[in-house]
């Protein structure tokens, strides 16, 4: 997965690369393995021990693709992937040739945090229809093409699958 920290011009992948079992990894950040152990993780934060030094993590706030977090009393905004939004956007309907498709799908699955428009409202192609949660991260569902939205298909609160339709732009 493509990863990005505010400030820092460059992006840097990071992967698991074997599990060793008992909470031990090896893991892949750009070309070089780390050893990494995970001493304990919760909702709140985490703490490992990377390349033999312990480190601690505490989770601030996740919204759309980023991460606000304090690492060794440090704080950082981590970009979890850096082509996250415009993945969904394009495979909401957003790559379609000359806009022709008129229902905006979801591409994840999720649940339905905020909806930004109601129906008959006039949207431009990339506004944001909706805010969904998935993996504890909040993504903005953008209309696929200039329109009207017509028969918005979704609720707050509730679920969508990968595949439905969020609502129709004509």
């Amino acid at each position: 997965m493509d990863y990005k920290i505010s400030d820092v011009e460059q992006s840097f992948d990071g992967r698991i690369v074997e599990n060793l079992g008992s909470n031990d990894y090896v893991i892949k950040i750009n070309d070089r393995e780390h050893q990494l152990r995970i001493l304990g993780m919760d909702a709140r934060g985490i703490e490992f021990v990377l390349d033999q030094q312990y480190h601690k993590a505490k989770y601030l706030e996740t919204a759309t693709n980023e991460m606000s977090l304090v690492v060794d009393n440090v704080p950082i905004t981590l970009n979890m992937n850096t082509h996250f939004d415009k993945v969904v956007f394009k495979n909401s309907g957003g790559g379609t040739a000359g806009g022709a498709q008129i229902a905006l799908k979801s591409q994840i699955p999720g649940k339905i945090v905020s909806i930004a428009v109601a129906e008959g409202d006039s949207i431009r192609k990339g506004d944001v229809v909706c805010t969904l949660e998935s993996m504890k991260m909040q993504v903005g569902v953008k209309a696929h093409k200039d329109g009207s939205v017509k028969n918005l298909k979704i609720k707050e609160g509730a679920t969508v699958a990968k595949g439905d339709v969020i609502a129709d732009i004509e």
